[in-house]
């Protein structure tokens, strides 16, 4: 406890003791403050470094997901346009052969058959030809004798 002095001799000391505690009350609040700015700017530094770090990836993250995300559809589109013109060329293809093989075989039909016909036809020309000459070289022979 302080307390008033009471001579001089005790006032001097008094004032050193005063002194002294005024001293520490100022180094005590200038450490206080010195503490509590590093506290701040160390939090301030923490909390920016966090908060730019975690931007950063997740626009990281975010860029990875877009260009994923493109490459995989652009492989699903070129295996799609790829497997479509594929599959078009083989039903193109297959159509062509079934039409030139139906083709063919209408065309062989058509000539086997007309093959037949102008057969027949020629071998009953020659069948009535020879029958007619027949017949005539018979009444002919009849009318001689």
């Amino acid at each position: 406890m302080i307390t008033s002095p009471s001579s001089p001799a005790e006032t001097s000391g008094y004032d050193r003791r005063l002194s002294g505690r005024i001293v520490d009350v100022v180094v005590i609040s200038v450490v206080v403050i010195s503490v509590v700015v590093i506290s701040v700017v160390v939090i301030s530094v923490v909390v920016i470094s966090v908060v730019v770090i975690s931007v950063v990836v997740i626009n990281l993250v975010a860029i990875s997901v877009v260009v994923i995300s493109v490459v995989v559809i652009s492989v699903v589109v070129i295996s799609v346009v790829v497997i479509s013109v594929v599959v078009i060329n083989v039903v193109v293809i297959s159509v062509v052969v079934i039409s030139l093989v139906v083709i063919s075989v209408v065309v062989i039909g058509v000539v086997v058959i007309s093959l037949v016909v102008i057969s027949v036809v020629v071998i009953s020309v020659v069948v009535i030809s020879v029958v007619v000459i027949s017949v005539v070289v018979m009444i002919s022979v009849v009318v001689m004798v």
